[in-house]
């Protein structure tokens, strides 16, 4: 199943990004989907790539609003504290209570071409995704199911360490199937991100870094999480600053 596959692993041997203040003509395709500025509540499909100077500097006063403090121990920390994955049951986040669990939403919201399983609509059996993580176009089966997986923007395990671990079961349940905190990914990406934080992680396709931090720090926003000063720091390269 998806859901396990999901399990957030952790980020040793993670390669440093780096920044990428500007963007350019040689780092491949441009990326699909909407500005982070367009999407504020995550219903609309993709990361589409932040390139003006007036979009970047939106996206670095947003990153400055982000507040910062040191990465907490993991300790307690499992996925079942923000619910199980994926329910339709969280409560204040859009798309829920629909009749469809977070996870197929997702590949409804973000996939092309999108076949359901007979009978249903809700459960996706196929797809083609234009991932913004790589810039590649995957022609997703559900046979191969962790081709695809979806990420969690800033992932679980981070948020735990940042404060996430003091909330409500209710309010972890809503990060964990917020729309505005998820996306579907090339399943390698995804694995390789494990529970970094931008200072240690990016996406490969540098178009859309600058999108990537914004929706990082709109989730941080929403939920008052902190993140840690090198995270902070390199968010703001990404958008020129």
């Amino acid at each position: 199943m998806l859901g396990t596959a999901l399990l957030l692993a952790g980020c040793e041997n993670v390669d440093l990004p780096e920044a990428d203040s500007e963007p350019s003509s040689s780092d491949g395709p441009s990326g699909s989907g909407t500005s982070p500025f367009d999407n504020p509540d995550g219903t609309k499909p993709g990361l589409a790539p932040l390139t003006s100077d007036a979009d970047r500097a939106e996206a670095r006063a947003l990153i400055e609003k982000v507040a910062t403090k040191g990465r907490g121990p993991k300790t307690g920390y499992g996925r079942d504290e923000f619910g199980y994955a994926w329910m339709d049951t969280a409560d204040g986040v859009p798309l829920a209570r629909n009749g469809c669990d977070t996870r197929n939403d997702l590949l409804q919201r973000d996939g092309e071409d999108i076949r359901f399983r007979s009978g249903s609509d809700c459960v996706v059996i196929s797809m083609t995704l234009r991932d913004p993580y790589t810039g590649t176009t995957i022609e997703w089966r559900k046979q191969k199911a962790t081709e695809v997986q979806i990420d969690h923007m800033v992932p679980l395990s981070y948020s735990w360490q940042m404060g996430a671990a003091r909330w409500s079961e209710d309010k972890r349940e809503q990060l964990a199937n917020d729309p505005l905190n998820l996306i579907p990914a090339q399943g390698r990406a995804n694995s390789s991100k494990g529970d970094s934080g931008p200072a240690s992680w990016l996406p490969p396709n540098k178009r859309i870094r600058c999108s990537y931090v914004v929706r990082f720090a709109q989730v941080s926003v929403k939920y008052e999480l902190p993140v840690t000063a090198p995270d902070k720091e390199m968010m703001l390269r990404q958008c020129g600053g």
